[in-house]
């Protein structure tokens, strides 16, 4: 696995938290945590949406993002997921890492300070160069859209 590195600076309110980190040899997101003040956790209703913040901000190299990625088990066990994943930190920006966080759970949610929350991934950009043309290639699929390749 290669490595790229990433410069992270901690906030005022994250600066006793640990820096996220892969949990495992083989993972592919570092885990990151909530900093919400230890004696105000942020409670997710079900069907409601919270921005909850990490006490981050990170440099990316150019010619990468970060992707924001929920965390399986807080998926599973309580129906809680990132609202617009795969969440998008682009190269150039400079705020703070915040995680948009949703309850489909059918209970209250409760985020406590150093929780984790969601997964954060480094991937390579591509920028498209577009070319206008009047007609595209011919493909065996051609326009056939949603579920046309299979059931579900």
């Amino acid at each position: 696995m290669s490595a790229v590195e990433v410069q992270i600076m901690r906030l005022p309110h994250g600066a006793d938290l640990p820096l996220p980190a892969y949990q495992s040899e083989q993972a592919a997101g570092l885990d990151l945590l909530a900093a919400v003040p230890a004696d105000a956790p942020v409670l997710i209703v079900p069907g409601k949406w919270a921005a909850i913040p990490t006490g981050l901000v990170i440099a990316l190299p150019p010619g990468t993002e970060g992707q924001v990625r929920p965390r399986s088990g807080l998926a599973a066990r309580h129906g809680i997921t990132v609202l617009n994943a795969p969440g998008t930190i682009d190269a150039d920006y400079r705020g703070e890492v915040q995680i948009l966080l949703v309850n489909f759970g059918a209970e209250s949610f409760s985020i406590t300070r150093g929780l984790r929350i969601a997964q954060l991934l480094i991937m390579p950009v591509f920028r498209a160069k577009l070319s206008e043309t009047k007609k595209l290639d011919e493909t065996t699929r051609g326009a056939k859209g949603f579920g046309s390749t299979g059931q579900g």
